[in-house]
């Protein structure tokens, strides 16, 4: 089975956080990791009461959407995402539905390192790493987009004056009826504007975090006793590691960040180290080459009484803020947590220049390309490596390829004003 996707996606790179880049991709369709997707969805209605907010901040109806685990084979557009759910408008996901896929292949080679290129893990936390991170990241990718992305309702009161709750509701954060929803024309987007997707993604990967913990969803999956308590870790354990290397995508001196994904695991190391009581600590060192260096630590034993405490709170006003369409407690919660600082104890400045002099070189995807033989596809594979990146791109726009070149240079000259050189 063949899927495609084209069209005007993603917001992540709009300086404005509302146009949506152009991409398209065509991937084959995984079917035994889709039959797991598939229990995962017809578990989802009995599964999302075990969100952390009042009934009635959930959607009145999950529609239950398609979810596929697909084999990319090649992928147009400035990044290759490991999971997807679309389309990106709430108000549509809230009335008509959505679809999931999860790109299996990207996991498999995206997350595929050496231990001795791992950094900011002690040696047995590698190990666990390597053998883990791959099925842990599926199970955080299957619930980031399904019950993440598709969970949460938004208070709406539309062109009749008609809301779509009750307005008597107790907003569980401030013990008061609910003051603040989204009147007619106005949407998630337009509201939360430039916090909108980092904000989005946080409270997917906070779902992740929170309903991994569950035995129920990690036996969909096929893990069970010691293995699940392992899956747990190394998922928690790789979010906070990913908060950590989120620091390369900070700019100090605009105090911007450059990527919502990583903004957003960041805010969720903030979160656990505020918790405290030793879950999580990342204390700065000398490596064995001389040069600053740095461990972190998670405390498995704390993570479902600590940890799981922390996210559901945080999670809750994630929540909360965004169905009652409150954007200035939602914006002052997130840049609070968005904020980097030398300050003691954390100095995440200093802690930031260590991940860049650490950071493993940037992965890059060789895709293949297909061609027409006699009537019937070839499949052309490449080595990889740089030639063999350079290759596959000469050789798939060998006809238009001046063309294309004229049309990103513009397009990149248009929106240069926007980037900081």
């Amino acid at each position: 089975i063949v899927e495609s996707y084209i069209g005007f996606i993603e917001s992540y790179r709009d300086p404005y956080g509302s146009r949506g880049e152009f991409e398209g991709f065509v991937a084959v369709v995984n079917k035994d990791m889709s039959a797991k997707f598939t229990r995962l969805v017809a578990s989802a209605e009995r599964l999302l009461p075990q969100l952390p907010w009042p009934q009635p901040f959930e959607k009145d109806r999950f529609l239950k959407p398609d979810f596929t685990s697909l084999d990319v084979l090649t992928f147009a557009g400035s990044g290759i995402p490991a999971g997807i759910n679309i389309p990106n408008y709430d108000d549509i996901r809230q009335t008509v539905g959505f679809k999931n896929v999860s790109l299996g292949n990207v996991l498999a080679v995206a997350y595929h390192t050496q231990k001795e290129k791992l950094t900011f893990l002690e040696d047995h936390d590698k190990d666990l790493y390597i053998k883990w991170k791959g099925p842990s990241f599926e199970v955080q990718v299957g619930l980031h987009e399904l019950l993440g992305h598709g969970s949460g309702k938004l208070f709406v009161q539309d062109d009749k004056g008609k809301f779509n709750f009750d307005t008597s509701l107790v907003n569980p954060e401030t013990g008061e009826e609910v003051k603040s929803w989204y009147k007619q024309g106005e949407t998630w987007d337009s509201k939360f504007s430039t916090i909108a997707s980092t904000y989005e993604e946080c409270r997917a990967e906070c779902v992740g975090l929170y309903l991994c913990l569950s035995r129920e969803i990690l036996k969909i999956f096929n893990h069970e006793g010691a293995d699940a308590d392992d899956v747990i870790y190394v998922n928690w354990l790789t979010m906070v590691r990913a908060g950590v290397l989120g620091l390369e995508f900070y700019t100090p001196e605009t105090q911007k960040w450059r990527q919502a994904h990583m903004q957003a695991r960041f805010v969720i190391l903030r979160v656990l180290l505020e918790a405290g009581e030793g879950l999580v600590t990342v204390r700065q060192t000398t490596g064995t080459d001389g040069k600053p260096d740095a461990i972190i630590t998670l405390d498995r034993e704390k993570i479902g009484t600590v940890g799981k405490a922390a996210i559901e709170a945080f999670l809750r006003k994630l929540q909360v803020y965004k169905s009652t369409a409150d954007v200035e407690a939602g914006r002052a919660l997130y840049s609070n947590y968005s904020r980097v600082t030398d300050a003691e104890p954390e100095r995440y400045l200093t802690l930031r220049q260590t991940v860049l002099l650490r950071k493993e070189s940037r992965k890059m995807f060789v895709q293949a390309n297909t061609r027409i033989e006699g009537g019937d596809v070839q499949f052309q594979n490449y080595e990889a490596s740089a030639a063999g990146l350079i290759s596959s791109f000469v050789e798939r726009f060998s006809e238009d390829g001046d063309e294309l070149e004229t049309c990103l240079q513009e397009l990149s000259c248009r929106d240069s004003k926007h980037w900081r050189i």
